[in-house]
């Protein structure tokens, strides 16, 4: 402890570039100050400051010394602060941004505040970029790689896109047991709110490049409703596995094609960088990494059957 308060005299001294002004500021004498100064110097081998009648001045090696101890003093700082909140209930606004899955996280998310009714959730459901520092947001759910500096990132877990429908409309339009057979199927798409564009389902390309074909049924920028339409049999929908583990567990929804797939993705959860993470944040980011990817049955699969008659038979299974 002794080492440490010379951190602290030697830092105010820097500061204020005076015996004096420091031993004021930390309620002791100058001479006090001066001689906690040169036991320090003396401890290291080295010069601090460069003292005259009429000023102080850091040495190069109290330039460095000066920056080290800052860290120094604010990680002990940041650590107390840590510690003496921890003993505290996670309470306050807690403003997150998530995509719109909220299918699977909604129920989640209600079980946070069952488990911490003090924090008050301000819950912004989109799938644009936010502005997590500009817009004030404390914490927000996303897919694929970070990639600013200013954030701070958890991975929660990997996922991947999966072809589904229900059982009933297979039964109905046949399975499809290669991409191209999709060109007879209606597809429920969904649109990007950015770019306007439809989401390309993630097939391994055909023998010459090109994409494959697959009908326009319906379009939304709604998950949900992709989810609705393809429990009651309108076709088939590209969806985040973890969206729908409990309709593939029941049985409403099977997938296709798996073995043609070849895209996945991840999620992370990101906030500001550089500020004490409150408990609130900390309980939230550690509820959500133990709960979102529990682990599920395995997905369902399109049991294996004959070609439906409106097949094409010659097309390979």
């Amino acid at each position: 402890m002794d080492s440490l308060s010379g951190f602290v005299v030697f830092v105010k001294v820097a500061e204020t570039r005076s015996f004096v002004a420091a031993g004021k500021a930390l309620g002791v004498s100058a001479s006090a100050v001066g001689k906690r100064v040169a036991r320090l110097e003396s401890r290291l081998a080295v010069r601090l400051f460069h003292r005259s009648t009429r000023s102080i001045t850091l040495t190069a090696e109290g330039a460095l010394f000066l920056e080290r101890s800052r860290r120094i003093l604010a990680e002990i700082e940041a650590t107390e602060a840590e510690l003496s909140q921890a003993s505290q209930a996670p309470r306050g606004k807690l403003r997150v941004s998530l995509p719109q899955v909220s299918s699977m996280i909604v129920p989640l998310l209600s079980d946070f505040i069952g488990q911490y009714p003090q924090i008050e959730l301000d819950l912004d459901f989109s799938d644009r970029m936010v502005d997590i520092v500009g817009e004030g947001f404390d914490v927000v759910l996303r897919a694929g790689e970070p990639s600013d500096s200013r954030l701070n990132a958890r991975r929660l877990g990997d996922f991947r896109h999966v072809l589904v429908g229900s059982p009933a409309y297979f039964a109905e339009h046949g399975t499809p047991r290669h991409p191209r057979d999709l060109a007879r199927h209606a597809g429920l798409h969904y649109r990007f709110l950015t770019t306007g564009k439809l989401q390309r389902w993630p097939l391994r390309r055909a023998d010459n490049g090109a994409d494959h074909e697959v009908p326009v049924s319906m379009v939304c920028n709604h998950l949900e409703t992709r989810i609705c339409f393809a429990m009651r049999g309108h076709g088939i929908a590209c969806l985040p596995d973890f969206t729908i583990t409990q309709q593939l567990e029941r049985g409403e929804l099977v997938t296709v094609l798996d073995e043609h797939l070849d895209h996945g993705g991840c999620l992370y959860l990101l906030w500001p960088s550089g500020r004490q993470m409150s408990p609130k944040l900390r309980v939230f980011i550690d509820f959500m990494e133990q709960r979102l990817f529990a682990p599920v049955p395995p997905t369902a699969r399109m049991p294996t059957q004959e070609p439906h008659p409106t097949m094409d038979s010659r097309i390979p299974t």
